[in-house]
């Protein structure tokens, strides 16, 4: 089946973008990595003072676990 003109560009176009993509490493650079643990950190903060001020027993479950999942991620970097 023939295809019209307009599908040939539009495929021309999404090859030349991703010929033009860099290639990302398995590895982020040093930044990187300082200001993701500085994301975890600050959220893990934010996380704790919500905890503080929590009164209902399943929220402060939710805010444990999201402490104790920081933490890990934290850890790992």
């Amino acid at each position: 089946m023939a295809r019209g003109w307009e599908s040939k560009s539009v495929e021309d176009q999404q090859q030349a973008a991703q010929g033009r993509q860099p290639a990302k490493s398995a590895v982020p650079p040093p930044d990187a990595r300082a200001a993701e643990r500085a994301t975890l950190q600050l959220a893990r903060t934010r996380a704790l003072a919500d905890l503080q001020q929590a009164c209902a027993p399943a929220h402060r479950a939710m805010l444990e676990a999201a402490i104790r999942d920081l933490d890990e991620k934290i850890r790992a970097i």
